[in-house]
Formats: C-alpha cells, structure tokens, sequence
C-alpha cells in the first residue's frame, strides 16, 4: 500500500509530501494522522530547522476527501464538527505549535481543508497558474480547519466573506499581491525555491524563529498594551539564548553569526 505522506530529510530541513495524486491528494484520516504525527515529531527534533511541506502530482491538497466523508454520513455518522476536532484541528495546531518554520510549497491547487492547510503554514510558495479556493460553499459547508480564523485575519472581513460565500478560486498571481502568497515561481523552480528560503531559515536563529511564531499567534488577539507586555516578555526569554548572544557578538565584531544547530 502507497504511504499517503512520503518524509525526506536534506540536513536541517525536512520535505513532507502528501502521496495521493489520484485524489488529488484529498485529506482523509490515515492521511492526516501521517502529517501530524511527523510535523509533532519534527517539532521535538532539536536538528530540523525547516518544514516543506507539498503535494504529488499537479495538485497541492483538493480538501477533504468527500469519498471518506460521503460513506460516513451515509452510515449516519453526521457529527462531521467531532471530526473536525478529532483529525483536522490536531493537525493545524501541530503546524502552529511546530517550533520550526513550516513552508507550504503549493505544486498546484489548494482548495478547501487544503487552503486550511496551506493557511496554517508559515509562508507560502507557488507555481504561476495555481489557484486558491474555498470551496467549501460550493458542497454546501462553512469553512473548517482554521479557514474562518486565517481568511479573516490575513485578508480582512470583507474580502475572506467574498471569497466563502461565492468559491471562486484566486489566482496565487492575485493572492500574492495580498499577502497570502509569499513568491510565484515556475514549475519547474518550485522545490529549488522553496528548499533554498528552507535552508536559509534552518540555518537561521531557531530559537528566534520558535518565539516569533509563538508571539505572532498570540499578538493577533491582544490590544496595544497586552500586546507591548508580550513583546517584552518573549524579549527577555529571546535575549537569553544562544542565538541572541552569537548575533549580538557577530554584530560587535562586524562577522556573519553562526547560530548553534
């Protein structure tokens, strides 16, 4: 039997490829167990410092695999939320609380779960031509897996209920000029692309990079003030680690820092 996600390791930085080009590489539970199982793992594992994440074939993530969730309805298993909690809010939490930058390397279309899922990544690099769709209306479902959270957030009330209440797909040459997407590439650059800005990151302040991700999700529900004694609490815990004492010395002495693995 195929595995669903297929794991390849380079030094500090970690692929993660969803293996079910015939679906379109839909999520289905064995699928999703796979990726929040080795994105937890590569969180504890003090040598990655990046986390790719892509698709096989022309797609990145098609959603959720309706086959999968058709069938149990079907067998009167109609509390789709309790899935949700059970296998996709896992899952995106896995990659929010990952220590290590995670890097959606969208090969083709996200749409649906798979949108959620590219959202909850930490950056986003596409092939010109892919498209961005929450598709969720047009099977007659509200966003799920963190679409409500990062639509709203990253694009702002009235473009994110534009685009969920009509599934018309966003060119990534449109979702960059947003901010949804951080480079366009061709085809062929896509991994090249992706695996360079990974090691650049890898070989980065990972420490650094850890307290970054905790205060960005933080700072996103506090006012000015909450906000302000966040900063200065990360601050402190920043300036006592290796990372910030190498930069500091590299600094002074006017040299590139090298930050411990």
């Amino acid at each position: 039997m195929t595995e669903s996600v297929l794991s390849a390791r380079d030094g500090a930085v970690l692929t993660l490829t969803i293996n079910r080009p015939e679906a379109l590489n839909a999520l289905n539970r064995p699928t999703m167990r796979a990726l929040r199982t080795t994105i937890d793992a590569a969180g504890r594992d003090a040598g990655i410092g990046a986390i790719v994440l892509t698709g096989a074939g022309r797609a990145f993530c098609a959603g959720a695999d309706l086959k999968e969730v058709s069938a149990r309805l079907a067998a009167g298993e109609t509390d789709v939320g309790n899935d949700l909690r059970e296998n996709y809010v896992p899952l995106t939490r896995a990659i929010r609380s990952c220590r290590s930058p995670v890097i959606a390397a969208l090969n083709g279309t996200a749409a649906g779960a798979g949108l959620s899922l590219a959202l909850a990544c930490d950056l986003r690099i596409a092939v010109a031509g892919a498209e961005l769709i929450v598709a969720f209306v047009r099977v007659g479902l509200v966003p799920d897996a963190g679409s409500l959270y990062f639509l709203t957030r990253m694009l702002g009330l009235s473009k994110a209920t534009e685009l969920a209440l009509t599934g018309e797909p966003l060119r990534v040459e449109d979702a960059q000029r947003l901010g949804l997407i951080a480079a366009v590439v061709p085809q062929d650059q896509l991994m090249t692309v992706a695996l360079e800005r990974a090691r650049r990151l890898a070989e980065g302040p990972r420490q650094t990079h850890a307290l970054i991700k905790r205060g960005m999700e933080r700072a996103l529900d506090l006012d000015l003030e909450q906000a302000m004694e966040l900063e200065s609490h990360l601050q402190t815990l920043a300036a006592r680690t290796a990372d910030a004492q190498e930069a500091i010395r590299a600094f002074v002495e006017k040299r590139r820092p090298v930050f411990p693995a």
